[in-house]
């Protein structure tokens, strides 16, 4: 059945054909995004959710999205998504970061020309039939100093055309290395170092609790006299009142602002001052950046739900759908490691490592160690998946580790996952041979070639003569049939193991009768995924 995605905001109709021609069925109802009860009422009908801004994607939403598996943004701004929810439900959330970066870069320099020359005043003057000249005297930007705060994806192409205007740039970004920098011709410097240096400050920076209110009173204080501030990034950056009261102290000369902390804006300090350029958030509103936007999250959304890529998700690691093809086994190998030790787990997980050795080290191992720790909870809590996986993990307090190694062994590649508790530690390795098929390489130590079914027995026992006599008679005296088994063993007389494949569950009389043997240590059924 063709996956069904429900576009509850404007979209433009080239996006909602890129869904149908892709094999998609879509539903494109505009309206459904601002009326919460009605998209409440059908949401648990949809794999998918295509919107803007104007659909909020609340907790009660999530609970209600039954089959919901990916929420698709078309723009950045994921404000009207509850990420957490999301997340805990294994709801995959995407945005578009780069589809409107150029138009929002461009907005911040249209306003940093406006307010160095004063041009929105003016126009309105002159259209009143003024002629004051003299009246509106502005500052170049050819030699001045532009301070960037946030040198990301639309901090550098601000960069880039402030370095085609001859200007000196300031970078203050705690991500920006000092190779970055060099590279994209700036001065990487603290934000103390910044403020009092630059003429010209723009914010290129999410709102989040480090950077809320950046640009504080105490901050803006901090700035040179005469400096001129511009936002388009996020409203809640700068102290707008603050910034207000130093504007009409002549210590700072102007503002640019295209957000505010408080959206619609139909009230705010700044505006109705002088030198003050204010727009409706109007960085993303050109007609390219709104058609990419939706473009691009329509090719998202349907590579996902086609294929497994991920692209642009804030709460899962992107993978390609090159790296889907190459990786699915071995996604599914790290998900049948970690279900065999959930499944052995009965008390509290203190930590999951998971190693990688040889030709595996080069993949995607953030979507890895997802799958095997979604492997791994899946024994206590079915419905978790590759995204709500890590996040409940670490809830319960869980460490989550990885490891890297070079190619020891026989093997090209391979897994190994090692989950500790209070108790013990418990190991297991596997890789994907040729045929594409997952294997288990190692037991608690002991090497073995066992493919992986989907009803396994696991037993564990002194190695001694008359164990698979006794498997094979009790398994037949309780009509269970055995299809295949695999043995391994740490040396004569030393620990051993087998795995043996079943056609069905075995009932709970063949198990006590095992461990009524007195031969085995551990007897424990399995169940994988055989999709």
């Amino acid at each position: 059945m063709a996956p069904k995605v429900l576009v509850s905001d404007k979209l433009s109709e080239t996006a909602v054909q890129i869904f149908r021609d892709r094999g998609i069925d879509v539903t494109f109802d505009p309206t459904i995004g601002k009326d919460k009860e009605k998209l409440l009422s059908v949401i648990d009908q949809y794999d998918g959710l295509a919107i803007r801004s104007a659909t909020k994607v609340t907790e009660k939403i999530i609970a209600q999205a039954a089959r919901l598996k990916v929420v698709g943004r078309a723009g950045i701004g994921v404000d009207n998504v509850d990420i957490p929810a999301a997340s805990k439900k294994g709801i995959i959330v995407m945005n578009t970061p780069f589809g409107n970066s150029i138009t929002t870069a461009e907005h911040a320099i249209a306003m940093m020309f406006a307010v160095a020359r004063q041009i929105p005043e003016a126009s309105a003057s002159t259209h009143d039939g003024k002629w004051e000249k003299s009246r509106f005297m502005g500052v170049e930007l050819t030699g001045k100093t532009l301070g960037v705060i946030g040198a990301g994806n639309i901090g550098s192409i601000v960069i880039s055309r402030a370095l085609g205007l001859r200007m000196k740039v300031l970078a203050y970004d705690p991500f920006l290395s000092e190779e970055r920098a060099k590279e994209i011709g700036v001065t990487k410097v603290e934000l103390e170092e910044l403020l009092p240096r630059a003429d010209f400050i723009t914010l290129h920076v999410p709102f989040t609790e480090k950077t809320a209110n950046i640009l504080s009173a105490e901050n803006l204080a901090k700035t040179k006299k005469g400096v001129r501030i511009i936002n388009c990034a996020r409203g809640g950056l700068v102290d707008e009142a603050a910034l207000a009261e130093l504007l009409k102290s002549g210590h700072i000369a102007g503002a640019a602002f295209d957000v505010f902390a408080q959206e619609p804006a139909t009230d705010n300090p700044l505006f109705h001052l002088p030198n003050v350029v204010v727009t409706p958030h109007l960085g993303a509103a050109t007609t390219e950046a709104q058609e990419n936007v939706a473009l691009q999250v329509a090719e998202q959304m349907s590579d996902y739900l086609l294929t497994g890529a991920v692209s642009n998700a804030l709460n899962m690691p992107s993978v390609t759908a090159e790296e889907a093809a190459v990786m699915g086994p071995w996604v599914k190998l790290a998900e049948h490691l970690g279900a065999f030790v959930g499944q052995l787990t009965n008390e509290p997980i203190k930590s999951i490592d998971v190693v990688y050795n040889g030709v595996v080290t080069a993949m995607n191992l953030k979507a890895l160690d997802c799958a095997a720790i979604a492997g791994v909870m899946k024994a206590t809590n079915p419905d978790v998946n590759m995204v709500s996986a890590p996040v409940i993990a670490k809830e319960r307090g869980i460490e989550l580790s990885q490891t890297t190694q070079d190619k020891t062994g026989v093997f090209d590649g391979y897994i190994r996952l090692v989950v500790k508790t209070d108790e013990r530690e418990r190991s297991i390795a596997g890789t994907v041979f040729s045929d594409g098929k997952p294997r288990f390489i190692q037991i608690k130590g002991i090497n073995i070639d066992a493919e992986i079914g989907e009803h396994m027995l696991y037993t564990t026992n002194e190695d001694m003569p008359g164990i698979i006599g006794t498997l094979g008679q009790t398994m037949g005296a309780n009509s269970v049939n055995i299809a295949n088994f695999t043995l391994g063993r740490s040396g004569p007389k030393g620990e051993a193991i087998a795995l043996l494949y079943l056609d069905a569950p075995p009932p709970a009389k063949a198990l006590d009768d095992l461990m009524a043997t007195g031969m085995f240590q551990q007897v424990k059924p399995l169940q994988f995924d055989a999709a």
